[in-house]
Protein backbone atom coordinates (compact mmCIF):
# COMPACT_ATOMS: atom_id res chain seq x y z
CA UNK A 1 0.00 0.00 0.00
CA UNK A 2 2.50 2.43 0.64
CA UNK A 3 4.44 1.77 -2.34
CA UNK A 4 1.48 1.95 -4.75
CA UNK A 5 -0.32 4.45 -3.03
CA UNK A 6 2.08 6.86 -0.99
CA UNK A 7 4.88 6.45 -3.77
CA UNK A 8 3.98 5.42 -7.27
CA UNK A 9 0.55 7.68 -7.46
CA UNK A 10 1.72 10.60 -6.03
CA UNK A 11 5.15 10.54 -8.19
CA UNK A 12 3.75 10.07 -11.66
CA UNK A 13 0.32 12.38 -10.93
CA UNK A 14 0.21 15.74 -10.13
CA UNK A 15 -3.59 15.41 -9.48
CA UNK A 16 -6.09 12.83 -8.63
CA UNK A 17 -10.04 13.53 -8.59
CA UNK A 18 -12.80 11.04 -6.44
CA UNK A 19 -16.01 11.85 -7.76
CA UNK A 20 -19.32 10.66 -6.22
CA UNK A 21 -17.85 8.60 -3.19
CA UNK A 22 -21.01 9.31 -1.02
CA UNK A 23 -22.38 6.33 -3.70
CA UNK A 24 -19.84 3.87 -2.72
CA UNK A 25 -21.41 1.31 0.16
CA UNK A 26 -19.61 1.93 3.97
CA UNK A 27 -20.34 -1.59 4.73
CA UNK A 28 -21.44 -5.16 3.19
CA UNK A 29 -20.57 -6.80 0.14
CA UNK A 30 -20.07 -4.55 -3.24
CA UNK A 31 -19.32 -5.39 -6.58
CA UNK A 32 -16.85 -2.62 -8.58
CA UNK A 33 -17.45 -2.52 -12.28
CA UNK A 34 -14.98 0.23 -13.55
CA UNK A 35 -14.22 1.19 -17.04
CA UNK A 36 -10.73 0.03 -17.81
CA UNK A 37 -8.04 2.83 -19.40
CA UNK A 38 -4.97 1.91 -18.24
CA UNK A 39 -2.96 -0.26 -16.18
CA UNK A 40 -2.69 2.15 -13.40
CA UNK A 41 -6.50 1.66 -12.69
CA UNK A 42 -5.50 -1.23 -10.32
CA UNK A 43 -3.79 1.22 -8.14
CA UNK A 44 -6.68 4.10 -8.45
CA UNK A 45 -9.45 1.69 -7.02
CA UNK A 46 -7.64 0.99 -4.19
CA UNK A 47 -6.53 4.44 -3.88
CA UNK A 48 -10.01 6.00 -4.20
CA UNK A 49 -12.10 2.73 -2.40
CA UNK A 50 -9.78 0.71 -0.47
CA UNK A 51 -9.16 0.22 3.23
CA UNK A 52 -8.00 3.80 3.90
CA UNK A 53 -11.20 4.75 2.93
CA UNK A 54 -13.92 1.98 3.47
CA UNK A 55 -11.90 -0.23 6.12
CA UNK A 56 -11.61 -2.89 3.29
CA UNK A 57 -9.19 -3.84 0.52
CA UNK A 58 -10.22 -4.34 -2.97
CA UNK A 59 -9.85 -7.89 -4.37
CA UNK A 60 -9.76 -8.02 -8.05
CA UNK A 61 -10.75 -10.79 -10.79
CA UNK A 62 -8.10 -10.13 -13.67
CA UNK A 63 -7.40 -12.75 -16.39
CA UNK A 64 -5.09 -15.63 -16.63
CA UNK A 65 -2.97 -13.70 -19.09
CA UNK A 66 -2.07 -11.09 -16.49
CA UNK A 67 -1.31 -13.33 -13.35
CA UNK A 68 1.93 -14.08 -14.86
CA UNK A 69 5.50 -13.14 -14.08
CA UNK A 70 6.94 -10.83 -11.80
CA UNK A 71 3.26 -8.82 -12.68
CA UNK A 72 1.43 -11.55 -11.84
CA UNK A 73 3.31 -11.41 -8.57
CA UNK A 74 3.16 -7.57 -8.50
CA UNK A 75 -1.17 -8.15 -8.57
CA UNK A 76 -1.50 -11.09 -6.32
CA UNK A 77 0.39 -8.88 -3.48
CA UNK A 78 -2.42 -6.55 -4.22
CA UNK A 79 -5.32 -8.66 -3.78
CA UNK A 80 -6.12 -9.88 -7.77
CA UNK A 81 -6.93 -13.66 -8.45
CA UNK A 82 -7.03 -14.83 -12.25
CA UNK A 83 -10.17 -15.83 -13.83
CA UNK A 84 -11.46 -17.02 -17.51
CA UNK A 85 -13.30 -14.02 -18.72
CA UNK A 86 -14.33 -15.39 -21.68
CA UNK A 87 -15.62 -18.94 -20.04
CA UNK A 88 -15.00 -18.42 -15.89
CA UNK A 89 -15.00 -21.63 -14.26
CA UNK A 90 -17.46 -22.44 -11.52
CA UNK A 91 -14.12 -22.57 -9.07
CA UNK A 92 -13.31 -19.24 -9.85
CA UNK A 93 -17.16 -17.82 -9.65
CA UNK A 94 -17.86 -19.42 -6.09
CA UNK A 95 -14.54 -18.03 -4.91
CA UNK A 96 -15.71 -14.81 -5.79
CA UNK A 97 -19.58 -15.12 -4.13
CA UNK A 98 -17.58 -16.78 -0.73
CA UNK A 99 -15.40 -13.40 -0.80
CA UNK A 100 -18.83 -11.46 -1.50
CA UNK A 101 -20.64 -12.85 1.37
CA UNK A 102 -17.98 -12.50 3.79
CA UNK A 103 -18.42 -8.44 3.26
CA UNK A 104 -15.72 -8.38 0.67
CA UNK A 105 -15.16 -5.68 -2.21
CA UNK A 106 -14.99 -6.97 -5.11
CA UNK A 107 -13.65 -5.52 -8.49
CA UNK A 108 -14.28 -6.82 -11.79
CA UNK A 109 -13.66 -4.75 -14.95
CA UNK A 110 -16.37 -5.63 -17.61
CA UNK A 111 -14.75 -5.11 -20.87
CA UNK A 112 -12.69 -7.95 -19.62
CA UNK A 113 -9.24 -6.21 -21.06
CA UNK A 114 -7.66 -2.55 -21.11
CA UNK A 115 -9.42 -0.49 -23.95
CA UNK A 116 -7.71 2.72 -24.53
CA UNK A 117 -11.24 4.75 -26.40
CA UNK A 118 -13.43 5.29 -24.17
CA UNK A 119 -16.64 4.29 -25.84
CA UNK A 120 -18.69 2.50 -26.69
CA UNK A 121 -18.52 -0.25 -23.95
CA UNK A 122 -18.52 -3.61 -24.66
CA UNK A 123 -19.14 -5.76 -21.93
CA UNK A 124 -18.86 -9.70 -21.14
CA UNK A 125 -21.48 -11.01 -19.27
CA UNK A 126 -18.98 -12.73 -16.16
CA UNK A 127 -20.34 -10.27 -13.95
CA UNK A 128 -23.86 -10.38 -14.49
CA UNK A 129 -23.48 -14.12 -14.16
CA UNK A 130 -21.58 -13.15 -10.74
CA UNK A 131 -24.26 -11.48 -9.39
CA UNK A 132 -26.87 -13.57 -10.18
CA UNK A 133 -24.78 -15.97 -8.96
CA UNK A 134 -24.29 -14.68 -5.37
CA UNK A 135 -28.22 -13.39 -5.76
CA UNK A 136 -29.00 -17.41 -5.90
CA UNK A 137 -26.96 -17.62 -2.40
CA UNK A 138 -28.83 -15.35 -0.75
CA UNK A 139 -26.42 -12.54 -1.04
CA UNK A 140 -27.70 -9.69 -2.76
CA UNK A 141 -24.58 -7.58 -3.71
CA UNK A 142 -25.30 -3.75 -5.06
CA UNK A 143 -23.19 -2.89 -8.46
CA UNK A 144 -21.48 -0.05 -7.97
CA UNK A 145 -19.80 1.28 -11.79
CA UNK A 146 -17.07 3.73 -11.71
CA UNK A 147 -15.66 5.79 -14.69
CA UNK A 148 -12.33 6.34 -15.06
CA UNK A 149 -10.56 8.82 -17.35
CA UNK A 150 -6.66 10.09 -18.10
CA UNK A 151 -5.59 13.12 -18.95
CA UNK A 152 -3.93 10.87 -22.11
CA UNK A 153 -5.63 8.13 -23.26
CA UNK A 154 -2.14 6.14 -22.64
CA UNK A 155 -1.36 7.91 -19.16
CA UNK A 156 1.85 10.34 -19.04
CA UNK A 157 4.34 11.83 -16.57
CA UNK A 158 2.52 14.50 -14.53
CA UNK A 159 -0.98 13.72 -15.92
CA UNK A 160 -4.25 14.05 -13.88
CA UNK A 161 -6.55 11.15 -13.16
CA UNK A 162 -10.05 10.95 -12.48
CA UNK A 163 -12.38 8.24 -10.85
CA UNK A 164 -16.51 8.56 -10.60
CA UNK A 165 -18.43 6.19 -8.27
CA UNK A 166 -22.12 5.93 -9.73
CA UNK A 167 -25.59 4.89 -8.09
CA UNK A 168 -24.67 1.63 -6.91
CA UNK A 169 -27.42 -1.17 -9.40
CA UNK A 170 -28.86 -4.22 -8.26
CA UNK A 171 -29.57 -7.43 -10.38
CA UNK A 172 -33.48 -7.72 -11.18
CA UNK A 173 -34.56 -11.53 -11.62
CA UNK A 174 -32.86 -14.74 -12.20
CA UNK A 175 -32.90 -15.58 -15.76
CA UNK A 176 -30.81 -14.74 -18.52
CA UNK A 177 -33.26 -11.94 -19.93
CA UNK A 178 -32.73 -10.09 -16.60
CA UNK A 179 -28.71 -10.82 -17.03
CA UNK A 180 -28.92 -8.81 -20.23
CA UNK A 181 -31.04 -6.31 -19.09
CA UNK A 182 -29.27 -5.74 -16.15
CA UNK A 183 -25.70 -5.41 -18.45
CA UNK A 184 -27.39 -2.50 -20.66
CA UNK A 185 -28.08 -0.62 -17.48
CA UNK A 186 -24.69 -1.51 -16.24
CA UNK A 187 -23.33 -0.19 -19.47
CA UNK A 188 -25.24 3.05 -19.49
CA UNK A 189 -24.28 3.77 -16.06
CA UNK A 190 -20.41 3.00 -16.66
CA UNK A 191 -20.59 5.39 -19.74
CA UNK A 192 -21.91 8.35 -17.75
CA UNK A 193 -19.53 7.73 -15.05
CA UNK A 194 -16.59 7.77 -17.37
CA UNK A 195 -18.35 11.19 -18.66
CA UNK A 196 -18.08 12.67 -15.42
CA UNK A 197 -14.99 11.58 -14.77
CA UNK A 198 -13.98 13.00 -18.45
CA UNK A 199 -15.53 16.36 -16.95
CA UNK A 200 -13.86 16.36 -13.78
CA UNK A 201 -10.83 16.68 -16.08
CA UNK A 202 -11.91 19.24 -18.53
CA UNK A 203 -11.94 16.56 -21.36
CA UNK A 204 -14.95 16.30 -24.02
CA UNK A 205 -17.53 13.61 -23.37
Amino acid sequence: MVVSQDIALRLFFRGIQVLGREHLPSSGPVLLAPTHRARWDALLLPHAAGRRVTGRDCRFMVTVDEMRGLQGWFLHRLGCFPVNQARPSMASLRYAVDLLAGGQQLVVFPEGRIQREPSPLRLHQGLARLARLAAGQGVVVPVVPVGLAYSHSQPRWRDRAALCFGPPLTLEGQGREAAIDFTEHLTAAMTQAEAQARWGLGLAT
